[in-house]
């Protein structure tokens, strides 16, 4: 029986890479990554903990071995040339995926602690008790709750699980290369507004009249305009009237000062509906409109790890 050939003879670079001469030195290579990560040698040197001159050795070194330059060097400053730029974006792929591959391995049969990235919203007023609830079946591990506006690169490993509400029809949309997205909640909207406000409003004749009412919106009018729109009332990119207040707590908290209508749904406002500090507002003729969802985002090689699996079936059956 004949043994096979193990250097595929059809391409006859091989035998270099395994002898190392087509992989410049990986120290070169680290710190090219890093530089190129963070914008700067300093900022780099320290991460890697070596000192500055080094890393700007290591650099001379790797564009000597290749031959291109991939720095310019400016008014002390280091930016990445044209060329940097891409050979960057795939020696950093790969960074990546040694470092995936090397915490898959050491992870086997392993679960450990969590660390979960949410939109602030969210995250206050219904899923730090949730967590809360799930520490109580003894999962074995904890999970490290973050309220935070921005979601976490998951590619980089920032956070293992992200969580956060997008909307239908504008941007961002969950998701991405390397990414797997699970949508956990797609809650209908209610218009709320303090006691005094909806019974200034009592009298409201229908969806059309809500363009005289004052209108509470988060960073863009996208909320309304979609909502309007599921109710019958298409105005297109018209502005819609009232205050951007940036922020669902913000906007929440105007409505409770009596400023006017909000937007919302039972997951960030079920206290206020409870306590009287909100109430839904009645208007006649509409109908109970979805405009985006809560997704549960993790990196696609890391959804089926055993601590995110447990935690993701919990969550859902709590939406449930």
């Amino acid at each position: 029986m004949s043994v096979p050939d193990p250097l595929p003879s059809a391409d006859p670079n091989f035998g270099d890479f395994l002898s190392g001469k087509a992989i410049p030195p990986f120290a070169a290579l680290r710190a090219f990554e890093v530089v190129g990560r963070v914008g700067g040698v300093r900022r780099a040197a320290a991460l890697l903990r070596l000192d500055h001159t080094v890393v700007s050795r290591h650099l001379k070194a790797l564009e000597e071995w290749l031959g291109v330059m991939l720095v310019d060097r400016q008014g002390g400053r280091v930016t990445l040339t044209e060329t940097g730029q891409a050979y960057h974006a795939r020696v950093s792929a790969a960074m990546l995926d040694v470092v995936s591959a090397t915490r898959e391995i050491m992870a086997q049969g392993q679960i450990h602690d969590l660390r979960l990235w949410c939109v602030p919203g969210f995250a206050t007023q219904w899923l730090s008790a949730q967590i809360a609830a799930f520490e109580q079946t003894g999962p074995g591990f904890q999970v490290e709750l973050r309220p935070t506006d921005r979601p976490a690169n998951l590619i980089q490993f920032e956070a293992d699980v992200d969580i956060r509400y997008y909307g239908d029809g504008w941007l961002p949309q969950p998701g991405g290369p390397g990414l797997h997205t699970l949508v956990l909640a797609r809650p209908p909207l209610l218009v709320v507004a303090s006691p005094a406000v909806a019974q200034a409003l009592a009298g409201i004749g229908g969806v059309d009249d809500l363009l005289a009412a004052p209108l509470l919106h988060e960073e863009h009018h996208e909320q309304w305009r979609f909502w309007l729109r599921g109710n019958g009332l298409d105005l297109g990119r018209q502005p819609l009237p009232g205050a951007l207040l940036w922020h669902a707590h913000l906007a929440l908290a105007a409505a409770r000062a009596g400023r006017g209508l909000a937007l919302a749904n039972r997951y960030l406002v079920a206290d206020d509906l409870a306590s009287g500090a909100l109430v839904e507002l009645a208007v006649p003729g509409a109908q109970a409109v979805a405009i985006g969802s809560y997704c549960m985002v993790t990196r696609a090689d890391r959804a089926n790890n055993p601590a995110i699996a447990q935690l993701r079936r919990f969550l859902r059956q709590q939406v449930e």
